[in-house]
């Protein structure tokens, strides 16, 4: 993506949220379409990890329609995965034996039975059994589509789009950033490592967790360390719900939307109120801090998914058959389009997210 004079030059923060990424991928695809606009750098936890390195691989090798292709053909091998026979893929058979749930689910592939088993975390199989227990041999197949699509070589070296990939340290409870140089299919896999249905991942004899819990996305690293001033947040999970749930199952899935907002909206706070407050300041004052200097001078935007995107429930969390997923991606690309319309001129001027919107 060679920038001109009148580029703007964006950073990206991608919120994880399984199949629901696929709204992500639409909202990067409706993006990569503006040409004024260029990628810096790119945070992301879980969903959000893996969309980005998808994209950022799909940059190095073809430009910005190589960047389309390859979100398009990563999804399309996820959809491909729900109708793998369970002769075929011992993965689905591993977690979806007939006398455990011999529902419509069984039907789908191995992502959404990992997150059916998930979102049954409840039942005392679940409570009883691990999954060191349950999936002694560790299978991952997201892991096999990660090392056999992505160009993680390629990805180290680059100096053209810096990456982000947050993880939870299982040791120490704290977050751990993945940069380029660290890339490869076990950082990204590390990221969205749920800790219910797959083993910790082992990085240089740490285990980690999915990322979504302490940086669901990282902003910190974008502002630090890339120098655009504009910065960019997809949230997947809708900040604001009106109707109250009431079922066990609605219940459950807002505290997890709740809980994997909760960095992501505590950072952006607190950034909008550091940002408030530095405003105050003299124009011309210099801070003897660096990042006080990059913060005063950022520029906060935000696409968030709306209530009515997704059901609540982890349903569409599940849910990768293509028509679904062509469906959310429509939701995001539509989502992007009315950002644009309403916010393009702000870009590289102004920011479209201050405390006052923080829900």
């Amino acid at each position: 993506m060679t920038g001109s004079p009148a580029d703007v030059v964006l950073d990206l923060a991608l919120q994880g949220g399984g199949a629901h990424g696929a709204f992500t991928w639409g909202v990067l695809d409706r993006l990569l379409d503006e040409q004024h606009l260029r990628c810096s750098a790119v945070s992301g936890a879980s969903a959000g990890a893996i969309n980005a390195v998808v994209m950022a691989d799909g940059l190095l090798g073809g430009g910005r329609q190589g960047a389309q292709r390859a979100l398009r053909a990563f999804w399309k091998r996820i959809s491909r995965a729900a109708h793998d026979r369970p002769s075929n893929n011992p993965f689905q058979a591993l977690f979806l034996p007939d006398w455990l749930n011999p529902s419509p689910w069984s039907s789908l592939g191995p992502w959404a039975a990992t997150m059916e088993y998930w979102s049954a975390a409840t039942s005392a199989f679940a409570r009883i059994y691990s999954p060191y227990q349950w999936n002694p041999l560790n299978l991952n197949p997201l892991l096999d589509l990660m090392t056999d699509h992505i160009d993680f070589e390629g990805l180290r070296s680059s100096a053209s789009i810096r990456l982000f990939i947050s993880a939870t340290s299982v040791k120490t409870g704290e977050l751990r950033i993945f940069r380029n140089h660290e890339l490869t299919p076990r950082t990204v896999m590390a990221s969205a490592c749920l800790p219910h249905v797959f083993q910790a991942v082992e990085i240089d004899g740490e285990a980690y967790w999915d990322g979504g819990y302490l940086g669901n996305p990282a902003l910190l690293p974008l502002i630090s360390e890339s120098e655009p001033e504009d910065l960019l947040v997809v949230q997947l999970n809708p900040p604001v719900r009106n109707e109250k749930p009431r079922s066990m199952n609605s219940i459950t899935a807002r505290l997890n939307e709740i809980t994997f907002n909760a960095s992501l909206m505590k950072e952006l706070k607190g950034i909008a109120l550091l940002k408030q407050a530095l405003d105050e300041e003299n124009l011309g004052h210099h801070f003897r801090h660096p990042l006080f200097n990059q913060v005063r001078h950022l520029r906060l935007h935000r696409i968030a998914a709306e209530e009515t995107a997704f059901q609540l429930g982890t349903k569409s969390k599940l849910d990768i058959e293509w028509e679904c997923l062509i469906r959310l991606h429509g939701l995001g690309a539509h989502a992007a389009e009315e950002w644009l319309k309403r916010h393009r001129d702000d870009l590289g001027r102004r920011s479209s997210l201050n405390a006052d919107a923080l829900a």
